[in-house]
């Protein structure tokens, strides 16, 4: 009976001694395994929100950012452009944006928080080619109706100065208006939703 408690009490120390042996030695396995399903370093600041500073930039002047792999223009549209804006949308296919990729609170015709200051993916909703910067008024290549705007070479699709796509055009919707807030008057943060009801 002694011999019997003894055996028993050395097999149950046997199996717990094994389960927690086994239970370490498989975190130390997975724990690789786990740690390379996580985004490297390089792919969380790929998807990170960018800091824009648009103090110095010029009227009438465009930059370009990366965000997430992708092209970013940010415009400072000048007031001769806002009334073109405001006028020229017969031309357009989508001139109220019912059918754009575009956050909730860009909800007017100029497609921005800030009139003067235009946001936008610059890539082409037909193929994703990146349209050229056109902003000169009826050029001699895009004919006398050009007010200015974006034009895709790739494939002849043409975008207004809201990002607003031409009719008969390749490209199907207006251009891609990411989530966007500004921080203060010249900083603006592209990847992050605008909180606020209004700017």
């Amino acid at each position: 009976m002694i011999h019997e408690d003894v055996n028993n009490s050395r097999r149950q120390f046997l199996t717990t001694a094994l389960t927690v042996v086994g239970a370490v030695g498989t975190g130390y396995l997975a724990v690789p395994f786990l740690s390379q399903m996580q985004p490297s370093a390089k792919a969380m600041a790929a998807g990170a929100p960018v800091e824009v500073d648009i103090s110095r930039i010029e009227p009438g002047q465009l930059i370009r950012v990366a965000w997430r792999g992708k092209p970013v223009w940010v415009l400072s549209r000048t007031p001769e452009v806002l009334a073109i804006l405001e006028k020229d949308t017969a031309k357009l296919a989508d001139p109220n944006s019912h059918e754009s990729k575009q956050p909730e609170y860009i909800t007017d015709n100029l497609r921005s928080i800030k009139p003067e200051i235009f946001i936008a993916v610059g890539l082409c909703t037909h193929l994703g080619c990146s349209p050229t910067f056109r902003p000169e008024i009826a050029p001699n290549d895009l004919g006398s109706d050009w007010n200015g705007g974006f034009f895709c070479p790739c494939h002849g699709s043409g975008f207004d100065l809201a990002g607003r796509v031409y009719r008969s055009v390749p490209a199907p919707t207006n251009l891609e208006v990411p989530p966007y807030r500004y921080i203060t008057d010249t900083l603006i943060i592209i990847g992050e939703e605008n909180t606020e009801a209004s700017a």
